[in-house]
């Protein structure tokens, strides 16, 4: 595996795909995560996620090619994330995540960067 990045190990566009479409099934059951959404089609939201998410983990840069830099925290400003919030998001994440199978170690990573990714993002406290 030397050289490859985490996009090639983990089974590059088809896994994330799938990841941020089974994370969006989730979000589209959940009213009050689902409230968050600004638009009515999450189509346009799970395309973004994805090509972020592929670009990160060192993938096509689509997502600068098309969005500019990515600015995570900046283009979550306009809405008030909470940690409950945070935490129906990362349940789903989670539950996306075990749907692929991924081998322990690339597992964990992945894991580990969207716990410190959902922390980092919350900007509001709860009611």
């Amino acid at each position: 595996m030397t050289g490859e990045t985490f996009y090639e190990q983990v089974g590059g566009h088809e896994t994330f795909v799938k990841l941020v479409h089974e994370f969006y099934l989730g979000v589209a059951g959940d009213p009050e995560l689902r409230a968050i959404y600004p638009e009515e089609d999450l189509g346009p939201a799970e395309v973004r996620l994805r090509m972020f998410f592929e670009q990160y983990w060192g993938g096509p840069t689509t997502y600068s090619e098309q969005r500019g830099h990515p600015r995570l925290r900046m283009r979550h400003v306009p809405y008030q994330v909470t940690p409950t919030q945070r935490d129906r998001w990362l349940a789903h994440m989670l539950a996306a995540v075990d749907t692929l199978e991924l081998p322990p170690a690339n597992d964990l990573v992945l894991r580990d960067y969207l716990d410190r990714a959902a922390h980092s993002l919350v900007n509001a406290p709860d009611d």
